[in-house]
């Protein structure tokens, strides 16, 4: 993710500090908005047949939109209050996932929660199904007080993740995250990490759905973060046979998008294949002849392993 080497004129990293990314900035405003929605976790549902999204793949709205309107009107009032207060017009930058710091650190320092063993951001009455916003500000304001860590002994997420991407508890190695592998990382999938993909064809959930303080977290009320049926627990022939144009409908408006078309074809055929179902030979069959390399190689890659879960029944 090349993005997080960004620096600034005098080339030092932005995400290194504030002051590298936004020397004008006095205070950070982090916000967050439960997502969680009121369907089964990845952990607990789903056959062979179908494919899994992450929680935060379902909104009938892209989350970036949502989050960023109640940032503005936030930022409407701040501007509103101190023009009140006869004070000068403050700079402020707002942002969701697209600016130069890390948010989960502030959201620690500014008491939404603390960052968990699994480097999310845990919130003892709310749990982690949470998107951040944040808004840079030249305004001096007084800082909230930091969350406290929560997570004990508990390691159930370390030990959950199926392709050992915690090296040790609150870090985690990207490139072996299945979020990581199945949205951002273009190209080919290390073989190594294809069986443990599963059925997960954009993100991963499973460090969350384990997660104690996710069993008492609340039903989201947001407009726009309701799921759409389709998407959860999706039927993965039928995200197979999507043409380009039925893929950019289907998900129109949708994070799902950033894995392009070639990257979710590149993921249903892992998961057809970890599936071992005979019944995904002909689909695997297809996206064996697709025009993308990736595709077809994943594709062939599937086929191999359905017909060795075939032999493997037929001989036990």
């Amino acid at each position: 993710m090349s993005y997080l080497e960004a620096r600034n004129e005098a080339g030092a990293l932005k995400r290194a500090s504030l002051a590298n990314a936004a020397p004008w900035a006095r205070a950070v405003v982090v916000c967050a908005l439960n997502y969680n929605a009121d369907a089964p976790y990845s952990t607990h549902s789903g056959s062979t047949s179908q494919g899994w999204i992450s929680r935060y793949g379902w909104t009938e709205r892209d989350y970036h939109d949502v989050l960023l309107e109640k940032l503005r009107a936030l930022e409407a009032k701040l501007v509103d209050l101190t023009a009140q207060r006869g004070l000068e017009k403050p700079r402020t930058w707002c942002y969701v996932d697209t600016g130069p710091v890390i948010e989960r650190i502030f959201a620690q320092y500014a008491g939404i929660g603390w960052v968990g063993k699994n480097t999310c951001v845990l919130n003892q009455e709310l749990g982690s199904w949470l998107f951040l916003g944040v808004m840079l500000t030249s305004l001096e304001l007084t800082p909230g007080l930091p969350a406290t860590d929560r997570c004990g002994s508990c390691t159930r997420c370390i030990d959950a993740c199926p392709t050992h991407a915690f090296p040790a508890p609150y870090q985690i190695d990207a490139t072996r995250c299945i979020t990581y592998l199945t949205i951002e990382k273009r190209g080919e999938i290390p073989e190594d990490f294809r069986e443990g993909i599963g059925r997960q064809i954009y993100g991963c959930d499973i460090c969350q759905d384990v997660c104690p303080w996710n069993r008492r977290a609340p039903i989201t009320t947001v407009a726009g973060f309701n799921p759409r049926p389709e998407l959860v627990n999706p039927d993965l022939e039928w995200l197979a046979g999507l043409s380009p144009e039925e893929f950019r409908e289907v998900f129109r408006g949708s994070p799902v998008k950033r894995a392009k078309y070639a990257g979710m074809r590149r993921n249903i055929a892992v998961a057809m294949g970890n599936s071992g179902d005979q019944r995904f030979v002909p689909a695997l069959e297809k996206l064996a002849q697709d025009e993308d390399k990736n595709v077809a190689e994943h594709a062939r890659w599937g086929l191999r392993r359905v017909l060795a879960s075939a032999l493997k029944g037929w001989f036990a």
